[in-house]
């Protein structure tokens, strides 16, 4: 018998994970775009500090990424589709989008990786942002309208779909963004994470995301009944000093918990985690001074993935999981290696104390546009703004080796 403490399990999925409006560059009809461009129009001081503009060209450049990827020896390899390429007006699809994504579909299995494919990443078409985004009566119908139109990408070679990426985080920060947007500034995610906490999510968008997940895996599963379907969640490793447990679950069920329960009846769930919060009777409270930080400001935590994949599986329980992302900003790889064997080991760990724990994707694949900036690198691969040449960091390879080896890897 095998110790999952050293050796991959069988099957075990081992990669990256990407975004399309992140890596891919010119995604003119997106809202992302529309919101980076207003945000400059009103000037500095806002929460974004640069436009995404070309990204790192992935668009053209997928090859290579996955070329890279698969040399260092990953098996899989998540990406998203940029719904406002495939459906660029209502009710308009595009062949051309389809017939690119489903080219990456067929370049990963070439490659020897094994396409994660996302449906929604953040970014949603312009139109359907001055529909009410997933304010309107008719989101959900529409998601689902996308998820079919889509199904030539998935419906051969895909076994993994993720219906909407972090939709807590969506919940918790599409008014904030609505804000900016009207030029009433408020903080950003990193902002927000690192000293305040996430703001408490919008219960009818709450509402609204789940009822639009739903709907997609009901239109993928009537078109594709063996993808294995689910969602990604963002889980802060929630924890209570002495006396404030009651304020640690008040804080910890909006912002996840009840999406992390709406899933019990998917195919699979996805957990997304980077750091801790520390909960005390008075609310939250902050990174300590002599904490180590990372590049977004979050503490330099990496036990917070163990902790937050025993958590998730106490709250969906028989759900396989499957890590989405995990990962660190950093201009200092050797910190990224220390990083994420203490995150893997805590995840070897909880899967050695029984947690269905199918798969790991580290955040990120390259270094990209973090959501109104490029200074906060995660990517196993630096990208050259100017030249766009891809530079393999020693991360990648260590990393990479583990799943062509199928052994946990150590710093």
């Amino acid at each position: 018998m095998t110790d999952p403490r050293t050796t991959l399990p069988e099957g075990f999925l081992w990669g990256a994970s990407t975004a399309a409006h992140q890596t891919e560059g010119a995604n003119h009809n997106s809202d992302w775009w529309e919101l980076e461009h207003l945000a400059l129009e009103q000037g500095p001081g806002g929460h974004i500090e640069e436009p995404s503009g070309d990204a790192c060209d992935s668009f053209h450049r997928w090859p290579e990424d996955m070329d890279l990827l698969a040399g260092f020896g990953f098996t899989d390899y998540r990406f998203s589709m940029e719904w406002a390429r495939i459906e660029p007006a209502p009710g308009e699809i595009s062949r051309a989008a389809i017939d690119h994504y489903r080219r990456m579909v067929e370049g990963a299995h070439q490659r020897g990786l094994r396409p994660l494919v996302t449906l929604n990443h953040f970014t949603t078409p312009r139109w359907f942002a001055a529909r009410g985004s997933w304010y309107g009566e008719d989101a959900a119908d529409r998601f689902a309208r996308f998820a079919e139109a889509a199904a030539p990408v998935y419906a051969d070679g895909v076994d993994h779909l993720c219906t909407i990426n972090e939709p807590n985080m969506v919940a918790a920060l599409l008014p904030v963004l609505a804000q900016a947007a009207a030029g009433t500034e408020a903080g950003g995610a990193t902002e927000q994470l690192a000293t305040t906490g996430i703001p408490e999510p919008d219960p009818h968008l709450t509402e609204a995301l789940t009822r639009a997940h739903r709907r997609a895996v009901e239109a993928v599963k009537s078109h594709v009944p063996h993808v294995r379907t689910g969602w990604s969640v963002s889980v802060q490793a929630c924890q209570a000093l002495e006396g404030a447990e009651a304020a640690a679950d008040a804080y910890s069920r909006p912002r996840q918990d009840v999406f992390l329960e709406a899933a019990r009846d998917d195919d699979w769930l996805g957990v997304q985690t980077y750091t801790r919060i520390v909960v005390g009777p008075d609310g939250l409270l902050p990174v300590p001074d002599d904490a180590e930080r990372t590049l977004t400001g979050w503490e330099f935590y990496p036990e917070a993935l163990g902790e937050a994949v025993r958590r998730t599986a106490e709250l969906a329980p028989g759900v396989p999981l499957v890590v989405t992302e995990n990962g660190i900003a950093t201009g200092d790889d050797t910190r990224r290696v220390a990083y994420t064997s203490g995150a893997l080991a805590g995840l070897a760990d909880a899967m050695a104390d029984g947690i269905d724990v199918r798969g790991y994707f580290h955040w990120t694949a390259l270094d990209n546009y973090e959501w109104g900036s490029y200074r906060p690198t995660f990517g196993l691969i630096a990208v050259d703004r100017t030249t766009f040449a891809r530079t393999p960091k020693p991360s990648a390879g260590w990393l990479g080796a583990a799943g062509r080896d199928r052994r946990w890897p150590t710093a």
